[in-house]
């Protein structure tokens, strides 16, 4: 009898980690603008594309002392379909988002004036050096998104978006060749349409500027994206 050799097995997909990134908006002109970066172009993720500041969460954004507390309904949307839902987990989300930003752009979103916060570890230093406390309540819960399961690192990320009024301080020479982010700019919805971008972020854009014209406050339902079985889908949750 021949052997008949058995068809190989599908690698399983990596499991995505846990990740936020932050839309920063200034509205204080007459046209909205966003803050974006491009990423190097050594990067095995994504590289050279423009995006919105981001990255996994660290355990030390569930220690990290902040100031005020995510809005009702951002903390409920955070927590719908997740393992082990907590206050705890939307929490982290929140500041990963702000921690994220800083470490990116240099920019530190929170509150001033309140005493220099405690820190357990050195991702968060420089809040505590500039006095700064993060602060959840500034931000808005606006997409989430979940890396195609074919991808070698995939991520479960979810969107703010918050005033560019919240930024505290900015620190330069973050950005630069050798960094994470090779530039940044603040621009408006129709140029950050005509950057080199991918589908989920030109995706996240166009759900940003229809947040926009109904109110960012609004408490309304937030699009979840991902990939079954090769098609892509969009719910609301």
């Amino acid at each position: 009898m021949t052997d008949i050799p058995s068809s190989p097995s599908k690698p399983r997909p990596i499991r995505p980690r846990d990740a936020a990134s932050l839309i920063l908006l200034d509205r204080t002109g007459n046209t909205p603008r966003i803050l974006m970066g491009r990423r190097h172009s050594g990067h095995a993720f994504m590289p050279s594309v423009m995006v919105f500041p981001g990255g996994r969460v660290e355990p030390a954004d569930r220690s990290m002392s902040a100031y005020g507390t995510l809005s009702v309904h951002a903390e409920r949307g955070l927590l719908t379909r997740v393992v082990r839902p907590s206050p705890a987990k939307a929490r982290a989300l929140a500041l990963c988002a702000i921690r994220e930003t800083f470490e990116e752009t240099g920019i530190l979103l929170g509150e001033t004036g309140l005493g220099t916060p405690p820190v357990s570890s050195e991702h968060w230093r420089a809040f505590a050096d500039h006095e700064v406390f993060p602060s959840p309540e500034s931000l808005h819960f606006v997409a989430r998104a979940i890396t195609p399961p074919a991808m070698k690192r995939r991520f479960d990320t979810r969107f703010f978006v918050a005033d560019a009024r919240s930024i505290a301080h900015q620190t330069d020479g973050v950005v630069g060749p050798d960094s994470e982010l090779v530039e940044t700019k603040w621009l408006t919805f129709d140029e950050a349409r005509s950057e080199d971008l991918v589908w989920i972020t030109r995706t996240i854009l166009d759900e940003v500027a229809r947040r926009l014209e109904i109110g960012l406050e609004k408490d309304v339902p937030v699009p979840f994206y991902r990939e079954q079985r090769g098609v892509r889908s969009r719910e609301e949750i």
